[in-house]
């Protein structure tokens, strides 16, 4: 029996390619989900057209997440924080200038993410011993789990699809004016190194056996009351139905020990702190950076050891365009990223840099409004003309966060403390310069004193604590996932990434955890 800890996307990834080689799995996991009472509000948005929903009901739905002038709020799922709960309580971590949050949510992260994919360049994956052939048939087995809305475009020069007869959600009338710009002016564009195209999201466009398609109701960012946004908790409960798939939840996992031919998993109960024990044939690590780092390193007895996590720096900025979009504001449209921009341009850096490009929606009109204040009657224009740009770095270019676990008197602490880089601001002026310089071809320009550098992982884009390396060293792993010493404890989520590039973590996260699993499968 292989255990897989965690049921996050790259758990799913990894147990899904177990079961399919016929292995048998466990899933071990917190899984704490949205609460009943909550659980009906979309439920009973679903059951009727946009037109039709009650106005309290969907602001019941929106509820909690508070915006100010200075940022967007915390990202909530349908106005709960249940991905976010008890984490500080079990997974017992401290930060230093760092914020890299763990989930125990089921399906972790997914339950609030925001559905971008890509694969990754291996111009930006120099130093990996997995390259992108070897990922290629695990990105299309990531896909099909969680779809794909997309089109063929320039991105594609880059960064394959992987999946047939994509879907492509329709534009916003803002996206669709900028892309037009960047259209008209792509020879230019790309002497600079610019490819751009539509945004890439694990999103069901057209309806399927899984559910309708998207409505446009305008609601991504709180939730989709349709499921029409991925979550690897769907696929975990769609494994539970299957055969030789067990899912424990309530567990939280602490430590690990190899003993004559199996894993011994020591845990306790979420709720009771009882003690709990498994055995496995192995084990398939996925609990997210944090958790993952704190139960190796706790079974390994390595107490005031740092290591190293790398990070994506995360950095926000708004683009103000040179024409309105007129009632905006009642346009429907999905929420989520509907443009990718990437630079490849060595005088900004040697690797891909990576933006996403949000229209109009009401958070981000709200943060409008209170920045106005007093002037908030000449928010309507305003709302009407601008756009968000979420920029990524390559971790060559980003803060590291170093790690330590600490013994305290209660429990034992993970230490977080930032490392700050000197070419981070630099990059991020860089491309900052560029969008100036192209703002005519945009028809945008960016607005320089409102950008917005988050703390080192707060972008959510982290990894690497115990990267794969051909040849592991203390703190390193083989290409399996596993840590050096070990033979059949496996690391399977971001912790085992050499590097984290800008484009978006999720895809190539599953598929490097689908093809561990697939791997390990066959070993036994």
């Amino acid at each position: 029996m292989h255990c897989v800890i965690g049921s996050g996307p790259a758990g799913a990834a990894c147990a899904k390619a177990l079961l399919q080689r016929g292995a048998e799995v466990v899933m071990l996991d917190a899984g704490l989900e949205l609460e009943p009472e909550r659980a009906l509000i979309p439920r009973k948005l679903a059951s009727t057209s946009p037109s039709q929903w009650p106005r309290e009901l969907v602001e019941e739905l929106k509820s909690g997440m508070n915006v100010s002038a200075r940022g967007l709020p915390q990202k909530l799922a349908f106005g709960s924080n249940y991905p976010y709960r008890e984490a500080e309580e079990h997974a017992a971590w401290s930060g230093r200038g760092a914020s890299v949050r763990p989930s125990l949510a089921l399906g972790g992260f997914s339950a609030v993410w925001g559905a971008a994919m890509l694969p990754y360049r291996d111009g930006d994956i120099e130093n990996w011993p997995v390259k992108s052939r070897e990922l290629a048939p695990h990105y299309r087995a990531a896909l099909e789990l969680t779809g794909l809305t997309a089109q063929h475009d320039d991105l594609d020069e880059f960064f394959p699809l992987h999946c047939e007869n994509p879907v492509p959600l329709q534009p916003s009338r803002q996206a669709g004016s900028l892309l037009k710009n960047l259209e008209r002016h792509r020879a230019a564009l790309r002497e600079s190194g610019w490819r751009f195209g539509r945004a890439r999201l694990a999103v069901r466009a057209a309806g399927d056996s899984r559910g309708p398609g998207c409505v446009y109701c305008r609601l991504c960012l709180y939730g989709c009351p349709y499921g029409c946004i991925y979550n690897s908790a769907d696929t975990v409960r769609e494994m539970r139905a299957g055969p030789r798939f067990n899912y424990q939840r309530d567990v939280i996992v602490t430590s690990l020990r190899e003993q004559s031919g199996k894993v011994i998993i020591e845990a306790l109960h979420r709720q009771t702190r009882r003690p709990l024990l498994f055995e496995a044939a192995r084990v398939h690590l996925a609990a997210g950076i944090v958790p993952t780092a704190r139960i190796l390193l706790r079974s390994q007895n390595a107490y005031n050891r740092p290591l190293r996590a790398r990070d994506s720096q995360y950095f926000v900025f708004p683009l103000i365009t040179a024409r309105r979009a007129r009632d905006v504001q009642a346009e429907m449209l999905y929420t989520l990223s509907q443009l990718f921009i990437e630079l490849n341009n060595p005088k900004i850096s040697r690797r891909t840099v990576h933006l996403q490009i949000y229209t109009y929606n009401d958070i981000t009109a709200q943060a409008v409004r209170k920045s106005l204040g007093p002037l908030k009657m000449f928010a309507r224009p305003i709302e009407e003309r601008i756009l968000i740009a979420q920029g990524y770095l390559h971790s060559d270019d980003s803060p590291e966060i170093e790690m330590t676990l600490k013994r305290a008197a209660d429990k034992d602490v993970l230490q977080l403390e930032a490392k700050p880089n000197p070419e981070t601001r630099r990059t991020v002026k860089r491309v900052l310069g560029e969008f100036m310089r192209n703002a005519r071809r945009l028809g945008a320009a960016p607005i320089k004193p409102m950008l917005q550098m988050t703390l080192p992982g707060q972008g959510f884009h982290s990894g690497g604590t115990f990267p794969m390396c051909a040849q592991p060293g203390e703190f390193e792993s083989d290409r399996l996932g596993r840590p050096r010493g070990w033979s059949r404890v496996h690391a399977v989520d971001a912790t085992v990434f050499p590097s984290v590039p800008a484009t978006t973590i999720t895809l190539p996260v599953m598929a490097n955890a689908h093809r561990i699993g697939w791997e390990t499968a066959a070993l036994d």
